[in-house]
């Protein structure tokens, strides 16, 4: 633990340094929260593992999507592309984030069912509603089906209080969990199919003229 809090403080204060540059230190201060507030998250999956406890499914969601998330950070990167109130809006838990968190968190679930060591949707909600696997899967679905309406609905709206550039950061974060996860865990077990789709975006890029 400690070894991995070193890295992380580094992580972080380097993050600072280069954010001093553009009179943008404090943006930090988000990526820190929002950060802490995943590891508090962590515990909770730990103790249920330890505890071999199953949480009802309402209980499971409220932490499974924090450690789903992934996009506060990111947005620390973009320097005077973003701006205090565009991370005042994401970290608020608004309904396009929380829909993009939803749908990265379940479909990870459902490729994952079998195999990981923790309690998922899945098994969360076999145990609640006394359902088979094939009934959880229905209703799981139908649950990420409804998130990307929610997006969807979001995009819609003009009235969204943040920059056209985070929106999107969080549209493509999202796509890029239903590309790993739409027929196979292929974030936690890399395949050919993502390294040559890796290869073709950053090492050998269509050119358009």
């Amino acid at each position: 633990m400690r070894i991995c809090f070193e890295a992380l403080s580094d992580v972080y204060i380097e993050m600072e340094n280069e954010l001093k540059k553009i009179g943008a230190s404090y943006l930090i201060r988000y990526a820190i929260e929002e950060m802490k507030k995943v590891v508090r998250a962590y515990i909770e999956e730990a103790k249920w593992s330890y505890n071999k406890d199953m949480p009802r499914m309402e209980e499971y969601m409220k932490v499974a999507i924090v450690t789903s998330t992934y996009i506060t950070t990111s947005l620390v990167g973009m320097g005077n592309l973003v701006t205090k109130k565009d991370f005042d809006w994401i970290t608020s838990e608004p309904l396009l984030v929380l829909a993009s968190s939803t749908i990265c968190r379940l479909t990870n679930d459902l490729v994952g069912y079998g195999f990981e060591k923790k309690p998922t949707a899945v098994e969360c909600y076999m145990n609640e509603n006394g359902a088979s696997k094939e009934e959880a899967f229905a209703e799981l679905e139908k649950q990420v089906t409804k998130a990307w309406m929610d997006m969807n609905q979001e995009w819609l709206r003009p009235t969204i209080p943040v920059s056209m550039s985070v929106l999107t950061r969080v549209l493509n974060f999202t796509r890029i969990a239903h590309l790993f996860y739409v027929e196979d865990d292929e974030y936690t077990n890399s395949k050919a199919n993502i390294k040559d789709i890796i290869h073709s975006v950053l090492v050998e890029p269509i050119v358009t003229v």
